[in-house]
């Protein structure tokens, strides 16, 4: 690489970022680029780069746009684009800020809950595009005695997404209104909070609601707590929970991808 090559490098970094703004922006303009922008197929280029990016967004949020409709979800999509553009080639996985910003849109004020719908539609596209792994064996778990176990730690599987949404039925209203839900999938969602796990163990995202304790459970696993401490982290949620019901039902799920076990040799099983 040259001298004069490096110098450039900043201009041409200007020129990009110049470039992307025009791209979105249909009032100021940088003067630099007031020729290129002015030619007819510069107002083709800009709309069809607003169409994938919208286009992508409505695919990637599919129960959201079953909830506010088809127009609305455009109509936020395009206003998202303004601010967000996407930061790589590939669009599979555009949108990562799209929960945030719909809880801070104010005409989705009255939906508290589409954010929260958003985050799920955005775990499932995470699930979908994660590393493959091998799902952690129950057999792994039994071969260890109380000791070594205790001592243990469940990395959960690179596919798994969760979060526990404390005053809504989040996972209910996501489910009822992704593809293929049953049409009365939503008439009897008990107004109460939820539990979430989206995970692909295998060829396709499974999701299952979880309980508040499910949740604890996952997120000290998370945090790399060695099972002992993830035990108290859920009893703490709820004092009376089946400890053993709730590791089968996650390893039933394929929720984790393998176990460390730290003792005086410290090692992975699958």
């Amino acid at each position: 690489m040259t001298w004069s090559s490096v110098k450039s490098m900043p201009r041409l970094a200007s020129f990009q970022d110049a470039f992307a703004a025009a791209l979105v922006n249909g009032g100021t303009v940088d003067a630099s680029l007031a020729s290129l922008v002015a030619q007819p197929g510069f107002a083709v280029y800009r709309n069809t780069v607003m169409k994938g990016c919208v286009d992508a967004l409505q695919a990637n949020y599919p129960a959201v746009t079953r909830v506010v409709g088809e127009e609305w979800l455009r109509a936020a999509a395009a206003v998202f684009v303004g601010e967000h553009l996407p930061s790589r080639p590939s669009l599979v996985d555009y949108g990562v800020h799209f929960p945030d910003f719909l809880a801070g849109f104010a005409p989705a004020a009255e939906l508290p809950y589409l954010a929260d719908v958003a985050r799920l539609d955005r775990f499932w596209t995470e699930a979908h595009v994660a590393a493959d792994a091998q799902r952690l064996s129950a057999t792994a778990i039994a071969a260890l005695d109380a000791q070594r176990l205790a001592r243990s730690v469940l990395r959960p599987h690179p596919s798994a997404r969760w979060q526990w949404f404390d005053a809504q039925p989040i996972f209910s209203i996501w489910l009822g209104n992704r593809d293929g839900a049953a049409p009365d999938a939503l008439a009897s969602i008990e107004w109460r909070g939820e539990g979430a796990l989206l995970v692909r163990p295998d060829d396709t995202v499974d999701s299952l609601p979880l309980s508040a304790a499910e949740c604890a459970f996952m997120d000290a696993c998370g945090r790399d707590e060695p099972l002992a401490d993830v035990a108290a982290a859920t009893l703490a949620v709820d004092a009376h929970v089946d400890l053993s019901a709730v590791l089968a039902r996650l390893l039933r799920a394929g929720a984790f991808a393998h176990i460390e076990i730290f003792d005086n040799n410290a090692q992975e099983m699958p």
